[in-house]
Parts: C-alpha cells; structure tokens; sequence
C-alpha cells in the first residue's frame, strides 16, 4: 500500500460524502485555515497548551512527512463547492513497530464521525506498513477521542499518569472495517 498516494471515500452520519486521503504539500493554506476553525478547547486539547498560531518550523514539520515514519491523512469535506479540510490524523513512529497518533478536528465538523472515519483509514495503512501498536496521550477531559479509541476495533489500555491518559491500542488482531 502506497500511503502517500492513499485515498478512500465515507459517508458521514449527517450523509455528507467525505473522502479521507493522504496531506499533500499543496494543502498548507487549507490546513492553516482549518486550524483557524479550532477552538482554543480544541487546540488545547490537542497540544496540551494554550496555542493559537504555529512557527514556520512546525507547520513544515506538519506538511512535510514522508509516508513511512511520518503518515498523515487529511479529511475533506465539500463545502460551497469547493473541498475543505475539516481535519486531519497522523501517525509518527516513536521506536520500532510503534507509532504515536494524533487527530484534530475542527469545531464546526466535530462529532459528524470523523476521526472514527480517520483512524480506520491510519489503522489500514498501519498494519500494511507492519506496524504493531498506536499509543497516544490524550487530556481525561478529552472523552469524545477516548471513545473513538474505545470504539475504534482494537485492543485498548490506558494508564493516567500526571493528568494524562496514556492508550496503547494493538494493531494485531481486532476487528478491519
């Protein structure tokens, strides 16, 4: 499977088409302008610090990945005819057959479906690429993304530890969607 080129289409619960496909390097003013519909909430829940903009530095570091160590997805919605990412999930490997995940949806399409739609895709990708295991640390307030991970197929641990959820899911086994 090649994830750089990886594309699929879903329904969302409110039946809008989404397709769910690899970040290209051309999608930067589009990722910008999603991240200027996530709410404070939102990014805090995501970085774990208050953030309303980002250095050059990481927004190359978010767009530049390579499709091995570093995938990531982008969910676009149509929108007044033109194609709108509403958000986007990754995968980095943090030590051999182990990535770290992350997600970010923005508010005006949150709780549509999306990362659910987001992490099957990553989990798909995943496997293929031999990967083993997804962990991710996620803020106990964060509940609408511990159930995605909980509904997500595979096997889940947590461990809180200094007011952060550490989930392991196993990528072996469990249920493909």
């Amino acid at each position: 499977m090649d994830a750089a080129k990886y594309c699929a289409t879903e329904r969302l619960r409110n039946g809008a088409c989404l397709q769910i496909r690899a970040l290209l390097p051309g999608d930067r003013a589009e990722m910008l302008a999603a991240v200027v519909r996530l709410s404070k909430e939102s990014l805090y829940r995501r970085f774990f610090a208050p953030k309303r903009s980002f250095s050059e530095h990481e927004i190359d570091f978010f767009l530049n990945v390579d499709f091995t160590n570093h995938v990531a997805l982008v969910a676009v919605l149509s929108e007044d005819g033109r194609p709108t990412i509403a958000g986007g999930a990754r995968y980095i490997v943090s030590r051999p057959r182990c990535a770290e995940i992350a997600f970010a949806i923005d508010d005006p399409h949150q709780k549509l479906g999306i990362a659910t739609h987001l992490i099957t895709h990553l989990i798909k990708i995943a496997r293929a690429a031999g990967l083993e295991e997804f962990v991710a640390e996620v803020l106990p307030e964060n509940v609408p993304m511990l159930k995605v991970f909980e509904r997500c197929g595979l096997a889940m641990t947590t461990r809180s530890e200094r007011g952060v959820v550490h989930v392991t899911l196993a990528l072996s086994g469990g249920a493909d969607r």
